[in-house]
């Protein structure tokens, strides 16, 4: 086979036979595809796009360019991805809950990219614990636990990691064949029976508008599906933070919480993370589902499996019992101010996610050190009332002056006006 063959087809706006694009993607690992060819390759489908059944092609190509793993257990082996957004750390309470269900969970997450956060960067706040391990060790883990969360091997879908280098420096990142494909390929090599897609939309989403989170939710939901893996998407709000909490180590503690049983602590968190599990298990065939997630964290069952998941993976033994002690805490913790009266009218996401970085905790490139301890926690949420002088949330900082830095850009992300009923959390199921 031949790339310039391939390529000339996408250019003149036909669909590569499922082998040639099988073909591409092997070569995109091996070498046999040049970048040259790459980048022109991901420019052509970022200009006139892949059929439905060529973005299936391109993502099962993609898969299968590396290792795929088979399992043999005891019970279903299922995932959830999300999309990103802020205070969105339902991974770390998902994972337990599927595993303390009888699910098994290897769960391959990324680190934080742009305003949002990273699950892999939240997990390694937690001191000793690492999220590199080779395959043998995820199986490992997966088995004796029930749920693994850590980043790919260099051995899981390479075609991706190739092709994601050349789409950043191509300007193609936005291509929804590309995303679809890239997203995909890695869950589905993980060997799932069924996934789960929190497809997010708003200010604090890459998707700003629920009619493009439609398009992208339903190009993921047929892709997985035509490759062989049971999926379905749930449209979700993202026009506040998900959690009263934003930064690494702060929204592990508010998922410690939430896993001992104090739902209180964040709402909407808890919420999103029953609907994901409900609909994995339903997917199943169980019956019960709400039944048994519930029961997972009333009886501290998912909280025991995230202790013994952290401990695998090097970190704490005692996670479940002494969690306050060991995550990092910022020396410096004040509350932002309102600056007048009124109800939180809008919140902008994306600059409350971008004002963390700015804290240090997350990446501006690839090789920052991230400070696990900084960031928000007590968020203000959307049609609270608020007095002037009230606290809109508490910013964790290394210095006064990224605490002052960080106040001022709360203090423009969050609109205070009229009140403003929030929106539902989950806005649309995509089957």
């Amino acid at each position: 086979m031949d790339a310039r063959a391939i390529i000339s087809a996408i250019r003149r706006k036909k669909t590569p036979a499922d082998a040639e694009l099988a073909w591409f993607a092997n070569g995109l690992a091996t070498g046999a595809v040049s970048d040259a060819q790459a980048g022109a390759f991901a420019m052509a489908v970022c200009l006139n796009g892949l059929s439905d059944a060529g973005r299936v092609s391109l993502t099962k190509g993609m898969r299968d360019s590396g290792d795929v793993l088979h399992w043999d257990l005891p019970g279903p082996v299922l995932d959830k991805h999300s999309t990103g957004g802020v205070g969105d750390c339902v991974s770390l309470i998902l994972a337990p809950i599927l595993a303390a269900c009888g699910v098994y969970v290897p769960m391959i997450s990324g680190r934080g990219l742009g305003h949002t956060g990273g699950t892999l960067d939240k997990l390694e706040a937690i001191p000793g614990l690492s999220v590199d391990v080779n395959e043998a060790k995820l199986r490992q883990i997966t088995c004796d636990v029930g749920c693994t969360i850590v980043s790919a091997t260099g051995q899981i879908a390479p075609a991706d990691k190739r092709l994601y280098a050349i789409r950043d420096v191509t300007a193609t990142v936005e291509s929804v064949d590309l995303i679809t494909a890239s997203i995909l390929a890695k869950k589905l090599a993980a060997g799932l029976e069924g996934l789960i897609l929190d497809v997010k939309c708003g200010s604090g989403a890459f998707m700003k508008t629920p009619d493009d989170a439609r398009v992208l939710a339903r190009a993921l939901t047929d892709a997985s599906n035509g490759a062989g893996c049971k999926t379905e998407s749930l449209i979700t709000d993202m026009n506040a933070p998900l959690a009263p909490a934003l930064g690494n180590a702060l929204e592990v503690a508010v998922c410690m919480e939430v896993l001992s049983g104090n739902i209180a602590a964040a709402p909407r968190l808890y919420e999103l993370t029953v609907s994901l599990c409900e609909r994995l298990l339903a997917m199943r065939g169980i019956t019960d589902a709400k039944i048994q997630i519930t029961t997972a964290i009333s009886s501290g069952a998912a909280m025991e499996k995230f202790s013994q998941m952290v401990a695998a993976l090097g970190g704490p033994p005692d996670m479940a019992d002494d969690w306050h002690t060991h995550l990092p805490k910022a020396p410096i913790v004040k509350p932002v101010r309102a600056p007048i009266a009124g109800h939180v009218a809008a919140i902008n996401g994306e600059a409350l996610g971008l004002a963390v970085v700015t804290l240090g905790g997350g990446r501006r490139v690839e090789t920052d050190k991230i400070n696990p301890s900084v960031g928000f926690t007590d968020m203000i949420g959307l049609g609270q009332a608020v007095a002037k002088n009230d606290p809109l949330c508490m910013v964790h900082a290394a210095t006064d002056a990224q605490a002052a830095a960080a106040s001022a850009a709360v203090q423009g992300a969050i609109t205070i006006g009229d009140p403003v009923p929030p929106g539902p959390l989950i806005i649309e199921r995509i089957t």
